[in-house]
């Protein structure tokens, strides 16, 4: 059975939950589409000394705070759990434990108060998120999801329908800068720490392959550059590390955004498109950023770049996403369940969830 209130508003209030992997998120819009409140709370405490994300862990956490973070997101908005009229909650693709926490919060809170149970798709937000500041982003377009465990690349067309046209064959970007900050010795969440400290390196001072693979080919591999790394790395003396671990980060760094940059534009200029979305935790690396911003500028082409509030696990881009799905009667069911695997259909509607953002947010 589907739930439903009783009168279902046409533009309800909706809270949103995400628990996908190690951030615990809350956010609510209002019934003018408007950000009301975004609270996270990140686990970096509980998974740094272990240099990645342990899921146990993650699932626990989850449980500690989930309840916490939804009620500072209603006191933020100035609401009563009694305001809200939808709950919209990611039930997957992400860690077992971790989503069903998320889920069965969300589905517990619907059900006590009656209100529709959205189910959001955590890449079908990411995609959404591309539309929080830029409510007249354009379709059709091509949006390249850059995110710890994902890089994939859809083209959205002017109907909302996805099509995919490359994704990863092994390590995604985010994954690869997250091994590569475990062998520099830079820590945990090595993103930040790679983006960081390449900032002060030379990006062509160390060379690094550019993994493309076959011609033409929308797909990507980052395993091998990994190991290039892990081979220089191996091969320099402790003093040589310290002098050139800085241009190390840059010239990796240089060439998983190189990769990213030039398979996204190519899929722009094979389906002919003039608007380019990228989204993810990785979109919040600078030097990505200012790559992406440089070559969108020189080819003409809109680029659609999240505040970097937008690029990590967030719920309002749950929250977004849900909006959407309410709006064509997307509607859970009691027995939703949480789906680590979850796939992203190639008929799924990501169109712009038209959806304005205060620009307020973040707790």
């Amino acid at each position: 059975m589907t739930p439903t209130s009783l009168a279902p508003p046409s533009d309800p209030v909706i809270l949103a939950i995400e628990t996908s992997c190690d951030e615990t998120a809350a956010a609510v819009i209002g019934r003018d589409g408007l950000v009301a409140s975004s609270v996270l709370c990140s686990q970096h405490d509980v998974h740094g000394r272990y240099g990645g994300v342990v899921p146990e862990l993650a699932a626990r956490r989850h449980i500690e705070t989930v309840d916490t973070i939804a009620a500072e997101a209603l006191r933020k908005a100035g609401m009563v759990w009694t305001d809200i009229q939808a709950v919209a909650v990611t039930n997957g693709p992400g860690l077992a434990g971790a989503l069903m926490v998320g889920v069965s919060f969300g589905k517990s809170l619907a059900y006590a108060l009656r209100v529709p149970l959205i189910a959001v798709n955590h890449l079908e937000g990411h995609i959404a998120s591309a539309w929080v500041d830029q409510p007249d982003f354009p379709t059709p377009c091509v949006v390249l999801i850059v995110s710890g465990g994902h890089t994939h690349l859809y083209l959205v067309r002017p109907d909302g329908a996805l099509q995919l046209l490359g994704k990863t064959l092994d390590d995604a970007a985010g994954e690869a800068f997250d091994k590569a900050a475990k062998i520099l010795g830079l820590g945990f969440p090595g993103g930040p720490a790679i983006d960081r400290l390449a900032r002060t390196g030379r990006v062509d001072v160390v060379k690094f392959p550019r993994p493309y693979l076959k011609p033409g080919s929308l797909d990507f591999s980052f395993s091998g550059l990994k190991t290039a790394l892990l081979y220089d790395w191996q091969d320099r003396s402790q003093p040589a590390r310290q002098e050139t671990v800085a241009d190390v980060a840059a010239g990796y760094q240089e060439a998983i955004v190189d990769v990213l940059v030039e398979k996204a534009f190519r899929a722009v200029r094979r389906h002919h498109v003039i608007a380019l979305a990228v989204v993810g935790g990785v979109s919040a690396n600078s030097r990505l950023r200012a790559r992406f911003t440089a070559r969108a500028a020189e080819a003409g082409i809109r680029l659609a770049l999240p505040s970097p509030a937008l690029c990590t696990d967030n719920a309002v881009m749950i929250a977004a996403a849900g909006r959407r799905a309410y709006s064509q009667g997307r509607l859970a069911a009691w027995d939703l369940e949480a789906s680590a695997g979850l796939s992203l259909p190639a008929d799924a509607d990501a169109s712009s969830p038209n959806f304005r953002s205060t620009g307020t947010r973040g707790a």
